[in-house]
């Protein structure tokens, strides 16, 4: 569905907030809507498992590099990542102007590229014309500069630097070596608003966003480039809270996302239904959305869990919940026990390598009734199942390829990583509920 749509037809969840939707048959009332893509397009086509690797090994740098690489001169917040799975058209400015950003759980920031950038890339291979956003083209676009409270509140109080007329400025470097910088801006967004007799109008929000004027490394090279990202993370500069302030929508947002076709809904605000009564708090003080893990089990069977092979950001038994990731990620000491019982009921089963990393083989039945259920336990009794329709790739007719991959990746202070991506939060409605710091799943057909 584009932007502008004057009727929506949706089968997803009956939502109190802002939706971030695409391709979907919803039932809501009095929501915001975007339309939303998959760069990949789902898993019922051909796909380079490389190229799903070498994105996922991208912004792993950014995400183990995110609270120590940032550079924020002048008030920036968010971590920009270029490599995000999920991208949303939106409105920016008077008259509105279209912009595909990517939608990312790992970032704060929602930030364009804009005119006269940088080294900002000119083309994309996601078949839209790329944009750039200029403040001179909006009649109701306004600097941020360095002495108004957005800028001073990101920096916990005033830069001594801090001039009149002095803009706000962001400058983020991450660790594969991309960077991101420019200058706040406020302008009107504008949104689809489902109204209750299931039609869409415009309506129009006013937000704070980074206006990009310089790109380097991935961000402005990549073949499949958007216009810029939309971070769905804490920070106070982030949509989610600056809606949530100005007490549009609870500071809570959702996804529900189909790992076949590539659609699914993003969605800011409360789910009204079906309700998610499967949670777990997330550990407090992380710069992502971090639980702590307790169980795993293939089969029904559990794998031994010592004290030692999780961990991130000083949690000795954590795990990063990230969508904007392909995969799923586990401790080597873990993933070796683990992939064994994947494969243990098909002991004659002839397992080969596909591009020098993946456990690939060739079978001809339904994977579910040959593969073993995966069940991951986290604190307050919260499980995740994980089918192996879900962790299986269908490479092309009758091969198969794992999408469990051993993670050698460690945190800044030597532990090794865990990141739950993609393949395990497909066909769940999944809920990050801020307010009450849990995050929440249920079983649900996002196709």
């Amino acid at each position: 569905m584009a932007l502008g749509t004057t009727t929506t037809t949706t089968r997803v969840a009956v939502l109190g907030g802002v939706l971030l939707f695409f391709a979907f048959v919803l039932n809501v009332s009095g929501n915001l809507v975007f339309s939303v893509n998959h760069k990949f397009k789902g898993r019922d086509k051909q796909v380079s498992l490389s190229a799903l690797k070498e994105h996922d090994a991208r912004r792993h740098g950014r995400l183990l590099a995110a609270d120590a690489a940032v550079d924020l001169q002048l008030g920036g917040s968010g971590h920009p990542s270029e490599a995000g799975l999920y991208f949303a058209k939106i409105g920016i400015g008077s008259p509105p102007k279209d912009f595909h950003v990517q939608v990312d759980t790992g970032s704060d920031l929602l930030w364009v590229n804009c005119e006269a950038c940088e080294n900002c890339p000119t083309k994309s291979n996601l078949g839209f014309k790329l944009s750039v956003y200029d403040t001179k083209s909006s009649s109701t676009s306004n600097k941020v500069t360095c002495d108004q409270e957005f800028c001073t509140s990101t920096l916990n109080g005033r830069l001594p630097s801090c001039k009149p007329n002095m803009l706000c400025n962001y400058n983020i470097a991450y660790g594969d070596g991309s960077a991101t910088s420019g200058y706040y801006v406020k302008d009107n967004i504008q949104l689809d608003k489902v109204t209750g007799n299931h039609q869409t109008t415009s309506t129009n929000g006013t937000v704070i966003f980074g206006c990009g004027a310089k790109q380097s490394g991935n961000l402005g090279k990549s073949p499949a480039a958007v216009d810029g990202i939309l971070g769905f993370g804490q920070a106070n500069a982030s949509i989610i809270s600056q809606l949530a302030s100005s007490g549009k929508v609870k500071r809570q947002f959702s996804h529900c996302l189909d790992n076949v076709k590539g659609g699914g809904i993003y969605a800011i605000g409360e789910v009204v239904e079906p309700k998610v009564k499967n949670t777990t708090p997330l550990l407090p003080n992380m710069p992502h959305y971090t639980v702590s893990m307790k169980t795993i089990e293939v089969g029904g069977d559990a794998i031994e869990l010592t004290t030692d092979i999780f961990g991130l950001f000083g949690d000795r038994k954590s795990a990063v919940i990230d969508s904007g990731t392909t995969l799923a990620y586990l401790t080597p000491e873990v993933f070796e026990p683990f992939i064994k019982k994947i494969f243990a009921r098909q002991s004659g089963l002839k397992l080969h390598t596909v591009e020098e990393q993946f456990t690939c083989f060739e079978y001809t039945e339904k994977v579910d009734d040959g593969f073993p259920i995966v069940k991951f336990g986290f604190k307050s009794s919260a499980s995740l199942t994980v089918y192996p329709h879900d962790y299986l790739f269908q490479l092309r007719d009758n091969v198969w390829c794992s999408g469990w991959q051993s993670n050698s990746m460690k945190s800044k202070d030597g532990k090794s990583l865990t990141l739950l991506g993609d393949l395990v939060l497909s066909n769940k409605l999944v809920l990050y509920d801020l307010e009450n710091q849990a995050i929440g799943w249920t079983d649900y057909n996002c196709e």
